[in-house]
């Protein structure tokens, strides 16, 4: 009850006497005066005496509002920024600053408006605005420049070092800043400036490891700092030096230097609290004080009973006190071991980054070289493909026409195979797209046992086919990579299997409505594979053993592919083996049986073909544009049977001049030549003539790049080698289209 009276008391002396400000004097003051107070106010900031501080600051405001000198004011507004900057209040900070800001502006004070703007650098600076802080440091850089202040560019270049120092790819910059100051600072009287900029020298040895400079720059720091009295740098160079002698693995030096900052800590809080004493003492009045001191000396009896609580309290605190110092010590340490590990993960991010820099260099390499082998490869392969097309229009025998149809099937294979070669990787990204069509199942495993019959009978193995008659005569699904996948595993089977049998079966196992599940089995009494060996088998260039590898040769890439394609078909393939007692392989897949749909496809199918048959090519002038002499007569042959009137180009110039003296129907235009590329010809060629349809008629690998084509002026594209029916049916409907428009 006694305390409470006290501290009612102390309240009544506070409202009698507090919220009176020191009187100021009437007489006129002089600018002199006020420069004079804010000279100590930056001096008390430096020291950390932060409410006579504020008083000083104060003090010059109201001068200097009572002389309107808005210079003054301004500048006082700049300085209470540099306040509130070193107490990390910087959202009052930049309020305070945009007042001084505005009012140097409206007077055009050049000098005090750069000074701001490095205070605003610092307060961007402290926010981790960095791009924003340069661009203010180098507005007061230019200025500075031009007057030749060598303290202001000394400061300047000191801030900006602080920014660089943040980050790793920037810290030799900021050493580089950092020597600009010490010329610039060199024989500044600006010593705590000068105290920065050796403390910020100590920081940058430490990040280059060198402790002994580091050492010796931060023991100049603190002796400026000593000198100048200015108790903030001492308590930050004393943090420093334990950081130092903590990263020397000297933990009773570094605790040594830790106690000392903490107390320049408590002595800064004590200056400040003796301040606010004699501020109290200054306007409440030596009156009220000592009424309340008989007060409190009327109340002994109740002090000696507080006092057993006071000591106490000292205890308490001192021993918190020290709790807090060794928490202080464990948060560093661990701060150092983040920091060390975040060293250490930012350069595995960087060899991370550099080793995924160099896989796509590799990949990229990959890709140039698969487009470049598939062009080669494609350009025989149409060769083999067109020649088979004339030989089956010359009436062949059935026997040969039997091997004829062969040919073209094992032709067809081979491009589904050099294009899964070149697009493996796009396998594995699930980046290949499913066609999807109607097809009858069983005539397409026929035509695929016929290609293969002949590799079996090389090796006297006999091929065994049971189709379930209850499967639907058409299937909807995706036939060439239906194909494909049996191809490599029959393919496989008759490879490891002489004077023996294989057996393909396809089974349907369930139908829900039109959905048709269907298991599929290819089984033989070959060679068979190891149980270690069963799961590797389906990577990529991996076969059974190297001695397996020098009998059968291969690739080992055809099971590779059948895995990767029924992946993309949503199924997966099972095997069953044993070494000498052969293997079986299995997988599901499902497909749609459009009954409906199927006669609609068909009916409109007839319909199109009625409407463009192969007699719209007759006396037509189809000129060819390629560079290869045996591509030329077969694509000429194939025209000239359907009475087109045919002319070649041998290469791009050649075909713009001919464009140029003749009437064409059509262009069959190639891409790689000699001289200009297709491409740059149909652009040519387009500058003269806007309509004649042109097609790309190229060997070139078409994954990504068909909007390049249809850009440049081409009307369609037919990939080499080709089927017949599709490169008669695009030249025909463009011919159509032409006669209808003309």
């Amino acid at each position: 009850m006694k305390n409470l009276k006290l501290i009612l008391l102390l309240l009544c002396c506070f409202a009698q006497f507090g919220f009176q400000d020191a009187p100021i004097s009437e007489t006129e003051p002089k600018p002199a005066q006020i420069k004079q107070l804010l000279n100590e106010a930056e001096m008390s900031i430096d020291r950390m005496l932060f409410d006579q501080a504020h008083n000083q600051l104060h003090k010059s405001l109201e001068l200097a509002k009572r002389i309107n000198h808005k210079r003054y004011i301004a500048l006082s507004s700049s300085i209470l920024t540099r306040m509130y900057s070193v107490q990390h209040e910087y959202d009052k900070g930049i309020t305070q600053l945009e007042r001084a800001i505005s009012i140097q502006r409206e007077i055009e004070d050049e000098a005090g408006l750069n000074y701001s703007y490095i205070m605003y650098g610092k307060l961007l600076t402290a926010k981790n605005e960095n791009d924003r802080a340069l661009k203010y440091l180098n507005l007061a850089q230019n200025y500075y420049t031009e007057t030749e202040n060598d303290d202001q560019l000394g400061i300047i270049a000191l801030n900006k070092a602080i920014i660089f120092m943040r980050e790793d790819k920037t810290r030799d910059r900021a050493m580089s800043e950092l020597n600009n100051a010490g010329i610039y600072l060199e024989e500044s009287p600006n010593k705590y400036e000068l105290s920065r900029l050796h403390y910020y020298l100590a920081r940058g040895h430490i990040y280059q490891g060198d402790f002994q400079k580091a050492e010796k720059a931060a023991l100049s720091s603190l002796e400026i700092a000593s000198s100048g009295n200015f108790t903030g740098m001492t308590l930050y160079i004393y943090g420093i030096l334990s950081e130092i002698e903590e990263k020397r693995n000297n933990p009773a030096e570094a605790l040594d230097y830790l106690k000392k900052m903490n107390e320049v800590r408590d002595a800064v809080f004590s200056a400040n609290k003796e301040a606010l004493a004699t501020e109290a003492n200054a306007r409440f009045g030596v009156d009220a004080l000592k009424s309340t001191v008989d007060e409190l000396t009327l109340q002994t009896a109740e002090q000696e009973r507080t006092l057993k609580v006071n000591k106490l309290t000292t205890i308490l605190s001192v021993a918190l006190i020290t709790i807090l110092s060794l928490l202080t010590l464990s948060l560093y340490k661990n701060n150092n071991l983040r920091a060390r590990a975040n060293e250490l993960l930012q350069k595995k991010n960087s060899e991370l980054v550099l080793a995924k820099e160099n896989a796509e260099k590799a990949s990229l390499a990959k890709a140039q070289f698969l487009t470049t082998i598939t062009h080669e490869l494609r350009t025989p392969l149409y060769a083999v493909t067109g020649l088979t097309h004339l030989l089956l229009e010359e009436s062949p025998t059935e026997s040969q026409k039997e091997h004829l149809n062969s040919l073209k099937f094992s032709g067809e294979y081979l491009l589904s195979l050099i294009n899964n070669i070149l697009d493996l990787n796009k396998l594995e990204a699930n980046k290949v797209e499913i066609a999807n069509s109607n097809f009858d199942l069983e005539k397409r495993m026929s035509d695929v046992l016929i290609a293969l019959k002949n590799s079996a009978d090389e090796r006297n193995t006999k091929l065994h086919f049971d189709f379930d008659k209850s499967i639907p005569e058409k299937l909807g699904g995706d036939p060439l990579k239906i194909s494909q996948i049996l191809i490599n595993l029959i393919g496989n089977s008759i490879k490891f299997t002489e004077d023996g049998d294989i057996w393909i079966s396809v089974k349907k196992t369930k139908q829900v409505d039109r959905k048709v599940t269907l298991l599929f089995e290819i089984k033989d009494n070959g060679e068979g594979i190891g149980k270690e060996k069963q799961k590797a088998i389906f990577d990529s260039f991996t076969q059974g053993s190297t001695q397996i590898n020098r009998k059968f040769g291969g690739t080992g890439l055809g099971l590779s592919i059948v895995k990767n394609l029924l992946s993309l078909l949503g199924s997966e393939i099972d095997l069953e083996s044993e070494l000498g007692e052969g293997s079986k392989f299995t997988f599901e897949l499902d497909f749609e049986a459009p009954e409906v749909e199927l006669k609609k496809v068909i009916a409109t199918a007839k319909i199109d073909q009625a409407k463009i048959t192969n007699e719209i090519m007759e006396d037509k002038r189809i000129l060819v544009v390629e560079d290869n002499k045996i591509n030329q007569m077969i694509t000429r042959k194939i025209l000239e049977k359907n009475k087109v009137i045919c002319d070649v180009a041998d290469n791009g110039t050649i075909a713009i001049e001919k464009v140029q003296n003749n009437n064409f129907d059509l262009i069959l235009m190639d891409i790689h030549m000699p001289g200009i590329s297709g491409i740059e010809a149909t652009i040519e060629i387009r500058k003269f003539d806007e309509f004649i349809p042109i097609i790309a008629l190229t060997a070139v690998t078409l994954d990504d790049n068909l909007d390049e084509f249809y850009l440049n002026g081409f009307n369609d594209i037919i990939p080499k080698p080709y089927k017949t029916e599709e490169f008669f049916h695009k030249i025909n409907k463009y011919l159509a289209a032409r006669e209808t428009t003309v």
